[in-house]
C-alpha cells in the first residue's frame, strides 16, 4: 500500500492516479463552489456529504456515518474509481477533509493518500469551472471492517480498560470552553486532546515520523494499549489515524460517530476541563 502522505513528485510519477478534491467547511462555505473556483488540473470533486456519508440514520450515529459499503462503492465507481485505483486526496486545510477518503479507501485495502500541503502547495497547473466528467467504473463493495471502527460501547470499554481515546477536535472544544454544532460541550470521560492541526509543522505539512511518534507518545500511545480516534463528526479524526500510520504505529481504531453521536445520547457523560 502506498504511504499516507504523498507530495507533487509522487503524483508526477503516477499520472494514472486520481486527484481527488475534497473540500468540504465547517462554516458551511460550500466546496464544489471552491472547486470550480480553482483546483488540481484534472481533479474531481468529491462531496463528503453526500458520497462519504450516510444522513440517514439516528442521532446517536453522529452527523457523518460512513455510508453502507454498497453505496460507497457506488459513489467510488461513479467518480471512475476502481478497487485497483491509486487516489490522492487534497483539501485546502492540509488534509482536514481529504483525510476522509484516504482512510476509509485504506481500511478496505485500496491505495489512497493525502496530498501534503494540499491546494496551497501544489504549484503545477489549475483550472477552474466544472472539472473533468469522470468515467464510471466497476468497485467491489467490501464491509467495513469491524477493527477498524470503533461504536460507543468500544470506546467506553477500550478507556476503561486502559486505553487511549484521542480526540481530534481543537482543544477549545475539547475543554467545553466553545460549543460548535453539537451543544453538549465537552468530550468523551477518560479521552484526551490530539488536535487534528498538531500532526503538521509550522509549513502545513506532516511532521516526521520520529517527532509524530513522541507527540503520540505525550499522548499516551505507546504501542501497547488499543487507540481509538475521534472529533466531531468522525472526519478530522482521519488525520490522526493517518498520521500514526505515517510515524509507523498501528492505525488507531475510528470512532465514526465521535463526538456528535457521544453527546445526542443521553445515557452517554460528558467531562468538561482537563
Amino acid at each position: 500500500m502506498i504511504p499516507p502522505f504523498v507530495d507533487a513528485e509522487f503524483v508526477a510519477e503516477h499520472p494514472e492516479a486520481v486527484l481527488a478534491d475534497v473540500r468540504w467547511y465547517l462554516d458551511g462555505r460550500d466546496g464544489k463552489t471552491a472547486f470550480e473556483a480553482g483546483h488540481i488540473a484534472g481533479a474531481i470533486w468529491v462531496d463528503l456529504d453526500h458520497q462519504l456519508a450516510n444522513h440517514d440514520q439516528p442521532a446517536t450515529e453522529g452527523r457523518h456515518p460512513f455510508p453502507t459499503s454498497e453505496d460507497f462503492a457506488a459513489a467510488m465507481g461513479s467518480l471512475g474509481i476502481s478497487n485497483d485505483t491509486i487516489v490522492v486526496a487534497y483539501d485546502d486545510t492540509g488534509g482536514l477533509t481529504a483525510g476522509r477518503l484516504a482512510v476509509m479507501l485504506r481500511m478496505i485495502g485500496c491505495d489512497a493518500a493525502v496530498l501534503v500541503g494540499g491546494l496551497g502547495a501544489w504549484t503545477g497547473p489549475i483550472e477552474t469551472g466544472e472539472g473533468r466528467t469522470p468515467t464510471p467504473t466497476e468497485f467491489t463493495a467490501g464491509e467495513w471492517p469491524s477493527d477498524r471502527l470503533a461504536t460507543a460501547d468500544d470506546v467506553a470499554e477500550i478507556v476503561a480498560q486502559g486505553g487511549a481515546a484521542i480526540d481530534a477536535r481543537s482543544r477549545d472544544r475539547f475543554l467545553g470552553e466553545v460549543v460548535q454544532i453539537d451543544k453538549t460541550p465537552g468530550h468523551i470521560p477518560g479521552a484526551r486532546s490530539a488536535p487534528w492541526s498538531e500532526v503538521l509543522g509550522a509549513d502545513t505539512l506532516p511532521k516526521s515520523p520520529a517527532d509524530l511518534r513522541d507527540h503520540y507518545r505525550h499522548l499516551g500511545v505507546d504501542g501497547e494499549r488499543e487507540v481509538v480516534a475521534y472529533c466531531g463528526s468522525g472526519v478530522s479524526a482521519c488525520m490522526n489515524v493517518l498520521a500514526m500510520e505515517h510515524a509507523g504505529l498501528t492505525a488507531p481504531r475510528l470512532y465514526v460517530a465521535s463526538w456528535s453521536g457521544w453527546s445526542a445520547d443521553p445515557n452517554r457523560q460528558a467531562a468538561t476541563g482537563e
